[in-house]
């Protein structure tokens, strides 16, 4: 396959997360769009290094280390959100106003 359809894919998985960490008010769903997003970096990266270098696995290097940083964010991310939803009641990112008096 070409590069391009790669790119074109990896394009289009990331509109789309940006598209819902813009518009969306649940924070499970933002979380799942910032996942998105790191995925269409993921395949960005093996599609180039196949592309470029077929012999070396750099991009595949890279795609483990965005996957690992990934999971800590999801771990960490999840577990602020169960705090907050057990003092608030709400996963709606509009009430999370938690700077204010």
């Amino acid at each position: 396959m070409q590069l391009q359809y790669f790119l074109l894919l990896a394009a289009a998985l990331f509109c789309i997360g940006v598209y819902g960490l813009v518009t969306s008010r649940n924070a499970v769903r933002v979380l799942m769009s910032i996942e998105l997003m790191l995925n269409a970096v993921n395949i960005n990266l093996m599609a180039f290094s196949n592309y470029l270098d077929p012999a070396m696995i750099k991009g595949q290097i890279f795609a483990v280390f965005v996957i690992t940083v990934a999971a800590a964010e999801a771990a960490v991310g999840l577990a602020i959100l169960l705090a907050i939803y057990r003092n608030r009641d709400t996963v709606d990112m509009e009430q999370f106003n938690l700077l204010k008096w």
